[in-house]
């Protein structure tokens, strides 16, 4: 038989979640992305083309 009660361990609700909770957003991933590329390609123009 299945144990549907909820158990005691469970984490308290007002504890704050830290920076990898914020980090697993994801328009907050999709900005990193886009500096990240932008920086990417400002470095390869600087080192390849100029």
């Amino acid at each position: 038989m299945l144990d549907t009660q909820q158990s005691e361990a469970a984490p308290p609700k007002d504890e704050p979640r830290g920076c990898l909770f914020a980090l697993s957003q994801p328009p907050l991933i999709i900005f990193l992305a886009v500096i990240g590329c932008l920086l990417l390609m400002a470095a390869l123009h600087d080192l390849l083309l100029l």
